[in-house]
């Protein structure tokens, strides 16, 4: 008789202490769970043996990616159900330790591990990154990691990007489309740097060119922009020539280490320092600090998330660090304006953009799934998988506040303080 559903329900119910808000379909058929409610659809007994194996979000993040879980109807809906039995519990192995105290949750566990059946465990999907935990952002680790996030295929990002390919928040108005948007972002970025003819920008993770071509093209500045994608700096530089501004923009395959022709009028940072890590900030910090000329501006444009009330505790989130952003690291807002003022810098502008990062993913989540038979010929399924679920989890971490994103307008003070007045850059709505 097909059960395994229910089962699975009611060991899942015992174990949580709460009832799950999702339904249940299972490789047998069976389907256990509230009507009219999204979907969890395990469809091998392979799936239950990574959740146990890993207990939490990578169990769960292996099974999503080999194909071993889905979900069958809206992909927002199912994962806010799941939130709460998930990211926002804190369901680590460490906590699913404490949790088998109880002599309820343990039975089910066994329970669980009978149904799941031998062996274990499963191998990881190929997607995920496999590396040393030892000694992080080096010039080589950071090399590893970026290539495994970018160089997976321009026209897979062409797919999901738009004709933009601007890979971070876009700035929206109502009504406006996704290339507006991001047009729109980059102008706002020229506008705090206050750019001008004849001055010299550089663009630190310079992705495919968008900001480079942007400053150049409307605003006559020569721009040096870096990044440590080979895929991405070639892209970048047929763009460039496309547009005739080979004699403006110079894109090298460069880490903002190792950059040593300043000084600089001004430096964008959009959607990079998140890659930098905490033990190597203040050295990003200070590296352009002393590539800016005095008088000199920053834009770091740069996720953040919530402070925590201990932060000795702070662990990176196992899908984003496993499959989507290895070694990356977020840190509060507050935090990065402290270490860019250690650096020398005074920040004269703070400004949060969260929700306009939700309405962004939402269309990278609607571009993918638009054409998905197509993404997945590029990509590979784990790999599509893979960034579907990342985009749309996201888009709702932002709309719920668990991370946020801010640009954070800096300057290189002269040493006579007066640098003129700051950049308007922003109306205020003050009805």
């Amino acid at each position: 008789m097909a059960d395994a559903a229910s089962r699975l329900s009611r060991l899942a119910e015992q174990m949580l202490g709460v009832p799950l808000p999702v339904r249940i379909r299972a490789w047998d058929g069976s389907q256990a769970g509230p009507p009219g409610a999204p979907a969890l659809v395990v469809r091998n007994r392979r799936a239950l043996r990574r959740i146990l194996f890993k207990p939490g979000e990578l169990g769960l993040a292996r099974a999503w990616v080999a194909g071993d879980l889905d979900v069958e109807g809206d992909l927002y809906s199912a994962l806010e159900a799941m939130a709460s039995l998930v990211w926002e519990r804190g369901e680590d192995a460490r906590t699913l330790r404490q949790a088998l105290r109880d002599p309820v949750v343990r039975a089910g566990a066994r329970d669980l591990l009978r149904l799941a059946g031998p062996p274990l465990p499963p191998a990881p999907p190929r997607e995920e990154a496999r590396r040393p935990r030892r000694r992080l952002h080096t010039r080589h680790t950071d090399r590893r990691a970026i290539s495994h996030h970018y160089d997976v295929g321009n026209d897979f990002y062409e797919l999901v990007l738009g004709p933009s390919m601007v890979y971070s928040c876009a700035y929206w108005e109502d009504g406006g489309t996704l290339e507006s948007a991001q047009r729109d972002k980059l102008e706002l970025v020229c506008a705090k740097l206050g750019l001008k003819e004849g001055q010299r920008l550089l663009d630190v993770g310079c992705g495919w060119g968008s900001m480079a071509i942007h400053a150049a093209r409307e605003h006559g500045v020569g721009v040096v922009g870096i990044t440590l994608s080979q895929e991405q700096a070639a892209y970048a530089r047929k763009r460039v020539a496309d547009e005739g501004l080979t004699d403006l923009v110079e894109i090298r395959v460069q880490d903002y280490r190792d950059v040593a022709d300043g000084p600089f009028d001004a430096i964008s940072s959009i959607g990079m320092a998140e890659h930098v890590g905490a033990e190597r900030y203040l050295e990003y910090a200070s590296q352009l600090y002393a590539l800016l000329k005095p008088g000199g501006r920053l834009l770091n444009h740069q996720i953040a998330r919530r402070p925590q009330r201990d932060e000795t505790a702070y662990e990176v989130d196992d899908f984003i660090d496993a499959y989507v952003f290895p070694d990356g690291e977020l840190a509060p807002v507050g935090t990065t304006v402290t270490q860019l003022e250690r650096a020398g810098f005074e920040v004269r502008d703070v400004e949060a953009i969260r929700e306009h990062y939700a309405r962004t993913l939402r269309r990278w989540v609607a571009n993918l799934e638009a054409d998905w038979d197509r993404a997945v010929r590029l990509t590979g399924p784990g790999r599509a998988r893979v960034w579907r679920l990342y985009m749309a989890a996201s888009a709702l971490s932002f709309e719920r506040n668990r991370i946020g994103v801010n640009q954070v307008l800096a300057v290189r003070t002269p040493e006579s303080g007066a640098s003129g007045l700051p950049p308007r850059t922003r109306t205020w709505n003050t009805a």
